[in-house]
């Protein structure tokens, strides 16, 4: 997990939260990349959602176009026929069995013009009837018991000279040829009390009846009937086998759960696209019951019809917890079922399931383009952390005045590079500055919060001063070049061992030091530091005196001053030119000390105050007192002689020449 952190802030800045470079990276690139994946994606979906709409209304409008082409020019076709027979047919004009050779050519040669007829026939007002139809149905050919050699039958109803009817039923071969008669027994039919010769009795246009279920077949069908010209008693009929329409419907459908529905215009279902659920609603018409959609069976009818839109339109219904787009259409200008309305309905999910399936792809497509991104993002990142890390190792290197080495850091990125060359030079003017201010210095002044500006404060410090014997006659002696070469060498032992002592070099005067402890940062046993520093320098010194004597060198004897006290230590100096230092009595009696060593012929001269607060561990030689110039009163004065060791009486002093 992500550690969120606050930077800490300047003074008088309120904090700010930070978080790893890569993160951020991680996280805006992520944050991109979702927002343009997303938008592309959602608009892309909203595209195929609106076009899938707009597609899918303009195939249920032609799927209704074609449906109500298809019932126009079955019914225009079968009108046609009845028509045609109903006007010129005078061989229709005299009941059976007048005339019946030229009937049953008539009968054959209409059935042999329409596939979808399931029979012709012609009631008269004397109750004959005569019905042709085609055994290529497997229904009519059980029914019958037809011959296997028959290829359509007719069934005639005559009345004999005493007044009853009689049946008959002849079977013609393919050519037209008889090959068997049956007598029927008598039966209760009547043409004249049948829906299709009612509405067309003595009329002059044509009349359709159904639909309905035939009682032979069992296939759902609808007459259309028409009163003979010369004699409107004689009505000419013709059955019309809809499977075709219904095999249209469910054929054409434009998604698995697409209903279509022919409605009448009371609203009752009459045709179906599902021929189970037409069985259904035909029996339930034959049985006078409600129609289907008003029953619990099938609530996505009734939700259809509930939902319908006004005239030819579209509308929206939630049904069964799916959506739907209903479309109805007008059956106009054809016989077949005039004045109704062709209803499609599709669910609107599978309407659009493209769009939805190019959704999905679409989004995985973007999450792996996200996570991709996200992780060139990452690696992008990590090349640029590490270079930032390595720079930030290098800052770090500088504010502990660490210059060992340059920042060695490669990059692509400009200001990368950029920074790294601004490191360096800033790493090159750190150093260069640093030969002139004690690094060391300037660390602990930075760590205990000293180095804020200008500003001083009273504390206890002890005070450091050397001085070198007769350095004014060694000048005098040498050039200017070999006294600066000298003194560097000798001030480098001053400041190894200063420092190794936990002291610091205020300032170099000439050929003297100015060194404290205690400031800046706290010493608990400064005065003891400040006296072992003095005997190491003396130590070193005397290998660095041989040295200079093997050399033919004069050698630098060296005077010390110590004393402890209050000071008032800090930064002093101009606004643009500040130094740390330490002013007050105590700095100035240290300084006395040191030259008062030559009217004693010491080395290392330090006061009471000093010998108070190291001298269990220290060897002090007592000098007595003496006035301080400077001060009013007298000053305890002591030589510092050596260390002592764990032994009380022992003492390592130091060997002076």
């Amino acid at each position: 997990m992500t550690e969120i952190s606050v930077a800490p802030a300047a003074k008088g800045q309120p904090k700010v939260w930070t978080r790893p470079l890569r993160s951020l990276l991680g996280l805006a690139m992520a944050a991109l990349l979702i927002a343009v994946s997303g938008t592309l994606v959602g608009f892309g979906y909203v595209r195929a959602r609106d076009a899938a709409l707009v597609n899918a209304e303009a195939d249920m409008r032609a799927f209704s176009d074609r449906l109500i082409d298809r019932l126009g020019i079955l019914s225009g076709r079968t009108t046609a026929l009845v028509g045609f027979t109903a006007s010129i047919a005078n061989s229709i004009l005299v009941p059976p069995p007048e005339r019946m050779s030229d009937k049953i050519k008539l009968l054959r040669e209409i059935i042999a013009q329409s596939s979808n007829l399931d029979g012709i026939f012609a009631g008269y007002p004397d109750g004959a009837f005569i019905q042709a139809v085609d055994l290529g149905a497997p229904a009519w050919r059980a029914a019958l018991d037809a011959p296997e050699m028959a290829a359509m039958a007719v069934r005639s109803m005559q009345m004999e000279p005493a007044g009853e009817h009689s049946n008959r039923l002849i079977f013609l071969d393919k050519d037209g040829n008889q090959i068997l008669e049956r007598r029927l027994l008598t039966t209760g039919f009547d043409p004249r009390k049948r829906p299709w010769y009612q509405a067309a009795v003595n009329g002059t246009m044509p009349a359709a009846i159904g639909p309905y279920t035939m009682a032979t077949t069992g296939a759902l069908g609808m007459s259309i009937s028409q009163a003979h010209r010369g004699n409107g008693g004689i009505v000419i009929g013709a059955d019309i086998d809809l499977g075709t329409i219904t095999e249209f419907m469910a054929r054409e459908r434009l998604t698995p759960q697409t209903v279509a529905l022919v409605m009448d215009a009371a609203g009752k279902p009459i045709m179906h696209s599902d021929r189970g659920l037409m069985a259904r609603m035909a029996a339930l018409k034959e049985k006078g019951e409600p129609d289907i959609s008003t029953r619990a069976a099938d609530p996505l009818l009734a939700g259809i019809k509930a939902n319908l839109p006004m005239g030819n339109g579209v509308s929206f219904a939630d049904i069964g917890g799916r959506t739907y787009i209903i479309m109805t259409s007008s059956v106009k200008s054809v016989l077949l079922l005039s004045g109704h309305r062709t209803v499609v309905a599709a669910p609107l999910d599978e309407l659009t399931a493209v769009a939805n399936h190019n959704l999905y792809q679409g989004l995985a497509i973007a999450g792996a383009i996200v996570i991709l991104g996200l992780l060139a993002a990452l690696f992008m990142a990590r090349l640029v952390t590490q270079s930032l890390g390595q720079l930030t190792a290098s800052a770090n290197r500088l504010q502990d005045l660490d210059f060992t080495a340059p920042s060695q850091v490669a990059s692509h990125v400009t200001e990368i590079s950029t920074l790294v060359r601004a490191m360096n030079r800033a790493r090159d003017a750190i150093f260069t500055f640093a030969l002139y201010v004690p690094k060391e210095l300037v660390r602990k002044g930075i760590e205990s919060g000293q180095f804020a500006g200008r500003g001083a404060r009273r504390q206890e410090v002890t005070a450091w001063f050397t001085d070198i014997y007769d350095f004014t006659t060694l000048s005098e002696q040498r050039t200017p070049e070999e006294v600066v070469a000298l003194l560097s060498d000798y001030f480098d032992i001053f400041n190894e061992t200063v420092s190794a002592h936990g002291g610091e070099i205020i300032q170099f005067l000439g050929d003297s030091v100015f060194a404290m402890w205690n400031a800046p940062v706290a010493d608990e046993h400064h005065a003891e530091n400040a006296c072992r520093c003095a005997l190491a320098v003396e130590r070193k010194l005397q290998v660095f005196n041989a040295d200079l004597k093997a050399r033919g060198l004069p050698e630098l004897r060296t005077r010390f001053g110590i004393h402890t006290g209050t000071a008032v230590v800090g930064s002093v100096g101009a606004k643009e030119r500040l130094q740390y230092t330490a002013m007050g009595d105590t700095v100035n009696v240290a300084s006395r000390l040191e030259g008062m060593n030559k009217v004693y012929g010491t080395a290392i001269m330090a006061s009471g105050a000093v010998v108070a607060l190291c001298d269990d561990a220290i060897a002090f030689h007592p000098l007595g007192q003496a006035q301080v110039k400077g001060r009013a009163t007298a000053l305890e004065l002591y030589e510092v002689i050596g260390e002592k060791t764990n032994c009380p009486e022992t003492v390592v002093s130091v060997e002076r020449t």
